[in-house]
């Protein structure tokens, strides 16, 4: 009895219920592998793409990585690839070109998407800032330092009226941003080698406050103020917040930090620029 029951599964191979062939990693396809992807990091993406060749070949699908662009890509695309360029070459590559460092503007500005979110940032050098008194030499000088990304700064020796203001129209993609100005008190030098910041001329920040402001061309305004502290060491300053709720297009940014208390002269401040970032990214401000 029961002798027409069979117990060997390779038997039903062609009925299709069972099959003598194992399934492998390689056996899933491609499109099923970049739906996966597109809910990773791009970090992530790159480790899975490791896996195989199919891994490999679905992780450089233009779909993945459209999905990992901010929407504002195509502003960025014109702006440092070139619209005819960027039409030719892949979204994996354009995503690998923008995460890394571009400068624009005729080397005053840099801008690059962080390596795990995706997400716009930006660095104004100082020489993008309209700073006053900038031309006289009495007053304020540009040096040379390995500690800007610009490899300059501006240097204020000694003044009454201290002034700098910048403006930058940019098409950010949806998000809540910062902007900090990144200053020090004292001048950078090098001595024998070593790292030397020379507080010989920092006077008359203690009396007064700075003031920062941040204004938007759709209406939005920030105004801070604090004094300068901590001599011989970048710090960052929070000039605003601003949001981007529906992108169209660029939007204009004015931005300033003042003390034009003229009762007293200030003196030994370095201004390295601007940062501009996504606010959950401000923790990461040291690194840019």
């Amino acid at each position: 009895m029961g002798a027409g029951i069979s117990t060997n599964n390779d038997d039903h191979d062609h009925d299709g219920y069972f099959s003598s062939s194992k399934t492998c990693l390689d056996d899933i396809p491609d499109s099923c592998i970049s739906s996966i992807m597109m809910k990773l990091d791009p970090q992530e993406i790159c480790k899975l793409a490791r896996v195989n060749k199919t891994f490999h070949r679905a992780s450089s699908d233009d779909f993945v990585w459209e999905s990992k662009l901010p929407q504002s890509y195509k502003f960025l695309v014109n702006k440092i690839i070139g619209e005819q360029k960027g039409c030719s070459i892949t979204k994996k590559k354009i995503y690998a070109k923008l995460s890394q460092p571009n400068i624009f503007d005729d080397g005053t500005k840099e801008v690059w998407l962080d390596r795990s979110s995706g997400q716009v940032c930006l660095l104004i050098s100082s020489k993008s800032l309209k700073i006053t008194g900038i031309d006289d030499r009495r007053y304020w000088n540009y040096i040379p330092t390995e500690e800007s990304r610009f490899k300059s700064v501006a240097y204020l020796q000694q003044m009454w009226w201290v002034e700098a203001s910048g403006e930058l129209q940019f098409e950010f993609p949806k998000g809540n941003y910062s902007l900090f100005f990144k200053l020090q008190l004292g001048k950078p030098i090098k001595r024998l080698g070593r790292r030397v910041c020379n507080l010989e001329q920092v006077h008359g920040w203690g009396i007064k406050p700075i003031r920062f402001q941040l204004s938007t061309s759709d209406g939005q305004n920030s105004l801070s103020q604090c004094y300068l502290n901590g001599p011989g060491e970048w710090a960052y300053y929070h000039a605003g917040d601003f949001v981007i709720e529906k992108p169209n297009g660029p939007i204009n940014l004015k931005f300033s930090l003042a003390q034009i208390d003229c009762t007293h002269t200030k003196g030994g401040l370095c201004i390295d620029g601007a940062v501009i970032c996504p606010k959950e990214l401000a923790h990461k401000l040291k690194q840019f």
